[in-house]
Parts: structure tokens; C-alpha cells; sequence
């Protein structure tokens, strides 16, 4: 080892005097013009390197990216925070970043930063990030939801593009004269408002449904069949419209509608079946390589190549591909996995802000020009609720359902903003009913939420009036636990807890996924994962389970607001250590605390088996609600219910201490406590011995503490 260390040394100090030796040598090649040079260089200011880095192309792309990425974010959360989809936040962002805001207050730095020149390269990476987007919007459209209620769902789905659409045409009409781009046609303006009036944005629509927990309702399912009908006719008919108004001559537009419909069945016919034999033998993650993933993205690219080649633009090829992917969900989720953190997080937020760069929301400077804006988007309003709510309501929904579904369907968010593009791009939309038009998505997407709101204030209104007389007939309601968990396994374990303890009740389970950003497949397969250990201990104890899934940015809010809401009598959660404590009932647990307002069960849990001995340790009359949450315990004949207490025995019920299976005692030592299953104590006498009794909870074995508010 030595001897190669020395040969090592001596080898590197060689090349070093040989390197030096050879520098001093090529100082004498030098010419007296090339000193002069090097002297006028070295004179120049030493940081003109890093100016001359600032001014560089790419420095000026990746500071584009890092702001654009970072705000978007930014609003997004909050905008969340606001119970809104975080598309309004990114489309929020895009507009700030524009003309409208930064150009104005700081022209200097929005010159620099969105130098003209710089706009291409921009422009071609959203596009690419939309062409993934559309091909993962693909993915997600499952037409086996038309299995049920397909007449509905065609009825609701057809009127919701055939009512606002001629709402559309009847706008351009009125629009046409005064804002339509010099050289355009009225039927290429009128079919463009008509297509944007129309469009639904199923990604976004899918992911307030999720949100609100209606996926596995039968309006949420209603909808979403609707709204993915809906879907592929926009596209379809943007598509036919695309080509109208390219091609010109009413041959060059038949042409291209024909070779549409060709490339269309060669996608479905040819490479569908090709895809679905890839699909069965490279299923999973564990099997799908990179070579089945490079097909992919080659069945992609050129779905969008052609598509665009014809004249029906990429990104209809880009959702074809998606669509034609074969409906094996894990087969789905692997490629989504792959694609979508990419696209959403880095790609998509550039297609906004290339979109804020042309809304010039300044151009609406007059009271007129504001007034036609509000006719716009009132248009756009009252085609979708008309066109979805009375379809919806013929077809046997509740005024309140049908409503919903008109709220629901009005969502339009960043599928209208690439409809609006493509229309700005062919020179159809003027820079004016660009600006009212992105600001018609805007309106449209944020209103959802609040007009569901209000939908669902009015009928629990309306409910509680109906049964106001019934409510003082009600008889004692069942007793009602919630189990709430995150890792799959600790929903089984509570449930154990709450059997062994012998917790009589109606038992529903929650389980959320903290990301909000999954797609629907991913969710579904989280659901399924997440509840199956809780269910196998369900089944096997022959316990009725309901459970309730969602995924969420804001879990301990939807946690809170979820167990208020459902008028439970207990909620049992595991214990959750901050990172820098050791207290088991610090962070999320203290939040639950102060904001819930059933009683609490936290568990500790340290590998409890079966629960036979049990030790209740009381600190004062205040604790006097943990005997009636352990009686049916008590009542066992095989279980042993010890109580200590540290101040008044007395307050034992009679009724339960004359209990053969209940032992009141005095003292009792630390070590004792391993003689025991489990220790219960109430969150008050847990305050008082977390930090000056820590070894006695060391000693401990599994801890259940109850917390009454």
C-alpha cells in the first residue's frame, strides 16, 4: 500500500513540473501583438465575465424558469389555501409575470427577463410540456363510466357543447365587427368562440370532484362521465374546426377532415392493439424498462408529428395517444409516474406565463370594452348552466344535483387557455378578446368552488327545515367512531384497539393521501391500497366499515373539518412525534386537540397483541368519562380492568367497581406496568407526568390516551 502511494506522488509531481516547464516554453511563442492584447485584457473591469453571464441566453432561460416555477407555486398553495384549484394560481401567476403587471410596474426588468428574443425558445418548451399534458389528459379519460347511465351522460354531455356553443356563435355575432382580427373570416371567428364557449376542463373538474370526496357519489360519478364525453367531442369538433380555417378551400378542409378520420382509425385499429400486447407483458413497474417506455413516447411523438402534419394541430394528436393507451391501471400509472412531476411542475407553469405575455389586460381600457368582457363571460355562464342543469334535471336529478353539475361543467381552467392559444396563434382572436377571454377562464374556474358552496348551504338549510319537527321524535343515536390513519398498516391497528377494547359502534375509517396533485388513476390505487389491511380485520370481525378517501395539500384541515362534520363520538389516531420533541401528542395531535370537537383516542403504540389487562389511571372527578368509555371492557368476563388513581378513588362508580372483572387499587410501582396490556390514562394526567414522569412512560406498555374536550 505504501509503495503505491510513493509511486503516486512522484507520477503527479512529475506531470505538474512537465505541465509548468511546457507553459514557460509557449510564453516565448508569443508575439509583441498578442502581450499588448493580454494587457489590454487584463486592464478590463474583472467583473465583465459575470455581466456578460447574466446577458447569455441561457442564464436568462434558467432565471425565467426559476421565477416562472417559483410563483406559480407560490400562488398555487395559495390559492389552495382558498379551497380553489391551484391551476388559478398558475394562471394567476402567468398574468402577473405578463404585461399586465410587470411590464408595467418594473418595463426594465420585464424587458431583460422576457427579452423578444428569448420568447421562442419559451414558446417551443410549453408546447412540448402541453403535448405531454394532453397525452397524460388521455390517460385519464376512462369511457367505462358510461357502463351506467350512459343515456344520461350522452344527454348532459352533448347539450353542455350544443347550448354553449350557440351562445357562442350568437356572441360573435354581436362581437364580430368591432373585434375580430382584419382578413378573418366571421365563420372561423364565430366556430372559435362557439369551440371556447364549450370547452369543459376535465383534469381540473376531476380534481375539485376528488377533493370534495364526490368520486364515489353518483353526481360525482355523473359528472365526470359527462364531463369526459364532453372532452373528447371538444376536441374532436377543435380538431374539424382547426382544419376548416387552415385549410381555406372547402376541398383542402374536406381533405384534411378525411385524413383526420383515416389517421384516427389507423390509431385505434394498428397501434391500439400493438400498445395492449406491450401493455399485458410489461404490466408493472418491476417489468416496464426503458425500451417500453421509449415506444411509448414514440407512439407519442408521433401521434403528435402526424396529427400537427395534417392540420389538425399536435396536441390533439398528443390526447389521441393517451387515449388509445391500454386501460390497465397499473400498465397507466407507471407511464404517468413518469411524465407528470415533469410536466406539471416544470413545463406547464411556461405555457402560463407564455399565455400572461399576451394577455394584455391593459388593451381593456374603456367602461365599453370592460362591459363586453362581463358579456362574455356571462355567456360563457349561463351556456353551461343552462346546457348542463335542465338536461341534468329531466333526466331525474334533484335541483340541487342538477345545478351541481351545471357549477361543475362551467369549470373551464387551462383547457380553455389552450384552446384560447391555438385560436391567438392562427391569427383568428384579436389580442383584445384574447385578454377578455383568459380572463372569462379565470372567472369561470374560480367560481366553482363557492358556487358549490352556496349549492350545499342552501340544501343543508333546506334539509334541516324539513326534519326540524322529526329531530325532537329522534331516537338516541348509535355511538359513531372514526379511526383516522396514513399508513395503511395503523388503520388496522386501531381497529384491533378499538375491538379488543370492545368499542361498540358504527365505524367509518379515513385515510388521506397528503398530495392533491395525483392524478385520479394514482388515487384510485392509493384508496385500494390504503383500506386493505383495515378491511381484511373488518371482514374478519364481521364489522360494517365505511370508508372515506381523498387526497390533499391540507391534511389535519380536512381531517378537522371532516370528524366535525360527521358528529362522531370518538376518533381514534395514532401518535405523531415532531421532529425536534419527544412529546407523542405534539404537532398534528395538538392540532386535533384544539380544533375537534369529539373525544380523542391517541394511541401509543408499543406491539399489543391481545388486550386482556388493562390499567386505568383516574387524577380527579374530571376523568370520571373514561368508566363510561370502558364499560363494555369491564363487562367482559375474561378482561381485567385495573383503576388507580392519584387522588380520589371514590369517584369509581359503584356500579363498576363492584365489577368481579374491575381491581381498584392504591400504589402501584413502575414496574408493575409491564404486568399490564395497555395503560389509559386521560390527556390531563398525561400533561402532568410527559415530561417530569418520562421513564415511567418508558416503562409503559402500549398507551391510549383520552382526550374529552
Amino acid at each position: 500500500m505504501k509503495k503505491i502511494w510513493v509511486t503516486y506522488g512522484v507520477a503527479i509531481g512529475l506531470l505538474f513540473i512537465a505541465s509548468w516547464w511546457i507553459l514557460q516554453q509557449g510564453r516565448l511563442l508569443e508575439t509583441d501583438a498578442d502581450l499588448l492584447n493580454g494587457l489590454s485584457n487584463s486592464a478590463q473591469s474583472i467583473w465583465q465575465p459575470i455581466i456578460e453571464g447574466f446577458s447569455h441566453p441561457l442564464s436568462i432561460f434558467l432565471l425565467q424558469i426559476l421565477i416562472i416555477i417559483a410563483l406559480a407555486r407560490l400562488l398555487g398553495w395559495v390559492v389552495g389555501k382558498m379551497g380553489q384549484p391551484t391551476v388559478v394560481g398558475e394562471i394567476i401567476a402567468g398574468i402577473l409575470l405578463g404585461p399586465s403587471l410587470l411590464g408595467w410596474i418594473a418595463p426594465d426588468f420585464f424587458g431583460f427577463l422576457f427579452a423578444p428574443a428569448s420568447l421562442g425558445n419559451l414558446h417551443l418548451i410549453s408546447q412540448l410540456g402541453l403535448i405531454l399534458f394532453m397525452f397524460t389528459v388521455g390517460m385519464e379519460l376512462d369511457l367505462r363510466i358510461l357502463r351506467t347511465s350512459a343515456l344520461n351522460v350522452l344527454v348532459i354531455s352533448q347539450s353542455s357543447i350544443i347550448v354553449p356553443y350557440f351562445l357562442g356563435i350568437l356572441l360573435a355575432w354581436y362581437l364580430y365587427l368591432d373585434y375580430a382580427p382584419e382578413g378573418v373570416s366571421f365563420l372561423a371567428f364565430s366556430l372559435f368562440i362557439g369551440i371556447a364557449m364549450s370547452i369543459t376542463a376535465f383534469p381540473v373538474l376531476a380534481r375539485i370532484i376528488q377533493e370534495r370526496g364526490l368520486s364515489k357519489t353518483a353526481l360525482g360519478s355523473l359528472t365526470l362521465a359527462a364531463a369526459a364525453v364532453n372532452d373528447v367531442m371538444a376536441w374532436c369538433i377543435l380538431a374539424v374546426i382547426i382544419a376548416v380555417v387552415k385549410s381555406g378551400p372547402v376541398h383542402s378542409a374536406l381533405m384534411t377532415i378525411g385524413l383526420s378520420i383515416l389517421f384516427v382509425l389507423f390509431m385505434f385499429y394498428c397501434i391500439k392493439p400493438l400498445l395492449t400486447q406491450v401493455a399485458n407483458r410489461f404490466f408493472s413497474f418491476e417489468t416496464m424498462n426503458r425500451s417500453v417506455i421509449a415506444v411509448i413516447f414514440l407512439v407519442l411523438l408521433f401521434s403528435a408529428y402526424i396529427s400537427e402534419v395534417i392540420g389538425i394541430h399536435a396536441l390533439f394528436g398528443a390526447f389521441l395517444a393517451g387515449v388509445i393507451i391500454p386501460p390497465n391501471e397499473e400498465f397507466r400509472h407507471v407511464i404517468t409516474n413518469k411524465i407528470e412531476d415533469l410536466t406539471v411542475i416544470l413545463l406547464l407553469p411556461l405555457f402560463f406565463v407564455f399565455t400572461g405575455l399576451r394577455t394584455q389586460i391593459g388593451l381593456l381600457n374603456t367602461p365599453e370594452l370592460w362591459q363586453t368582457c362581463g358579456l362574455i363571460v356571462l355567456f360563457a355562464v349561463l351556456g353551461k348552466f343552462i346546457g348542463s342543469t335542465l338536461p341534468a334535471r329531466l333526466s331525474g336529478q334533484s335541483w340541487h344535483n342538477a345545478l351541481a353539475i351545471g357549477a361543475l361543467m362551467n369549470t373551464r381552467g387551462l383547457m380553455e387557455l389552450i384552446v384560447l392559444n391555438i385560436g391567438f396563434d392562427l391569427g383568428v382572436l384579436s389580442p383584445q378578446v384574447f385578454a377578455m377571454m383568459v380572463l372569462m377562464a379565470l372567472a369561470t374556474t374560480f367560481m366553482t368552488g363557492p358556487v358549490l358552496n352556496m349549492l350545499n348551504w342552501f340544501e343543508l338549510k333546506r334539509l334541516n327545515v324539513s326534519v326540524g319537527d322529526a329531530a325532537n321524535q329522534a331516537v338516541q343515536k348509535a355511538f359513531k367512531l372514526l379511526i383516522s390513519f396514513g399508513q395503511p398498516r395503523a388503520g388496522s391497528r386501531l381497529l384491533q384497539l378499538a375491538q379488543q377494547l370492545h368499542f361498540h359502534a358504527e365505524t367509518h375509517a379515513l385515510h388521506l393521501t397528503p398530495n392533491a396533485d395525483l392524478p385520479i388513476a394514482e388515487t384510485e390505487i392509493y384508496e385500494k391500497e390504503g383500506f386493505e389491511p383495515i378491511r381484511s380485520l373488518a371482514d374478519k370481525y364481521h364489522i360494517p366499515l365505511h370508508t372515506h378517501y381523498k387526497a390533499s395539500n391540507n391534511v389535519p384541515q380536512e381531517i378537522i373539518q371532516y370528524t366535525n362534520r360527521g358528529d362522531f363520538d370518538l376518533m381514534l389516531i395514532g401518535s405523531s412525534r415532531p421532529l425536534f420533541s419527544r412529546d407523542d401528542t405534539g404537532g398534528m395531535v395538538q392540532t386535533f386537540f384544539d380544533s375537534i370537537d369529539c373525544t380523542i383516542g391517541v394511541l401509543i403504540d408499543k406491539g399489543f397483541t391481545q388486550i386482556k389487562k388493562a390499567l386505568l389511571i383516574v387524577q380527579d372527578d374530571s376523568d370520571a368519562f373514561l368508566f363510561d368509555l370502558l364499560k363494555n371492557f369491564a363487562e367482559i368476563g375474561h378482561n381485567q380492568l385495573h383503576i388507580t388513581s392519584t387522588n380520589l378513588l371514590s369517584s369509581v362508580p359503584q356500579s363498576l367497581a363492584s365489577r368481579a372483572s374491575v381491581q381498584v387499587q392504591v400504589n402501584l410501582d413502575m414496574a408493575s406496568f409491564r404486568k399490564f396490556d395497555i395503560l389509559i390514562l386521560s390527556r390531563n394526567f398525561w400533561e402532568c407526568i410527559k415530561l417530569q414522569r418520562y421513564e415511567l412512560i418508558a416503562s409503559a406498555p402500549t398507551i391510549l390516551i383520552i382526550h374529552k374536550p
